[in-house]
């Protein structure tokens, strides 16, 4: 369980990046975290693994507050896959960037073995398992830095613009992924702009604005809701534009996922044979 309540955060420079966020996240929840950029997104993630520490009010998890633990004890259940991969990566090789954590945590050395080929195998990275981290694409560092988070299996994940850089399909594997840490119980915190994949995910969406949560509430909901989306200058997800403006024709405006809309549209077609 996340805790958050009346948290502020105000950077050294004196801007006040949270003004009085007040949020639970329970067990096994998938939340996806929206809102144009300076929104706070980052900043609130942040303080759910102890990278920052609240101006005023707390956050718990699981009943402790951070400001009364150290980021390294938060790090063995809540793990942290930063939006730029550079800020993570610093091993000299694939393999030994995911080993790290592992054998930090005191894995024994059969099971960082078998860790490791799993999340390689997971992200496609078997091919470059000697090779400098630096050495690959952005979307590639980005699968490594996911990689070595998930090889260690946190009961939390927190990914900071986890789509930048990959290809559909490699957002079809972190979707099927996402699905699969669900049926795990596993807690996701996702801070996105990718508005598309959230609706193929459909999770619980929290829209930020000014560093305040504006919006909290079922991805069909708040995704088809045209005057908060703009609010936090995002845009329909095109499966929801598509249905809204045929709803004159009965179809119903609250889709967002493109396999309901199949399923819809399917229905659809065989009762006109």
């Amino acid at each position: 369980m996340i805790e958050v309540e009346n948290l502020h955060f105000i950077y050294p420079s004196n801007v006040e990046a949270l003004k009085g966020i007040s949020l639970n996240i329970r067990d096994g929840e998938f939340v996806a975290i929206m809102g144009q950029n300076g929104a706070g997104k980052t900043t609130l993630v942040k303080h759910f693994n102890g990278l920052l520490k609240p101006s005023r009010g707390f956050v718990k998890i699981n009943s402790i507050e951070t400001t009364k633990t150290s980021v390294a004890e938060l790090a063995k259940n809540i793990g942290f896959v930063f939006q730029n991969p550079d800020h993570q990566l610093f091993s000299e090789t694939v393999e030994e960037e995911i080993a790290f954590a592992l054998k930090n945590f005191g894995f024994k050395e059969e099971v960082v073995k078998k860790r490791i080929d799993w999340a390689m195998n997971l992200l496609g990275l078997s091919q470059y398992r000697d090779t400098s981290p630096f050495l690959l694409s952005g979307g590639e560092r980005k699968r490594v830095a996911l990689a070595s988070v998930l090889a260690w299996n946190p009961n939390t994940l927190i990914l900071d613009e986890p789509t930048i850089g990959q290809d559909h399909r490699q957002k079809e594997n972190l979707r099927q992924f996402i699905i699969q840490m669900q049926t795990q119980k596993k807690t996701i915190v996702m801070v996105t702009h990718d508005v598309e994949f959230v609706a193929e995910c459909n999770p619980r969406v929290l829209l930020m604005r000014d560093g305040e949560i504006i919006a909290d509430g079922k991805g069909t909901d708040i995704l088809t809701n045209q005057e908060l989306l703009t609010k936090s200058s995002i845009v329909l997800p095109q499966i929801a534009q598509i249905f809204q403006e045929l709803s004159c024709f009965g179809l119903p405006q609250n889709i967002i996922d493109i396999y309901d809309a199949k399923n819809i549209l399917i229905q659809i077609l065989e009762k006109k044979k």
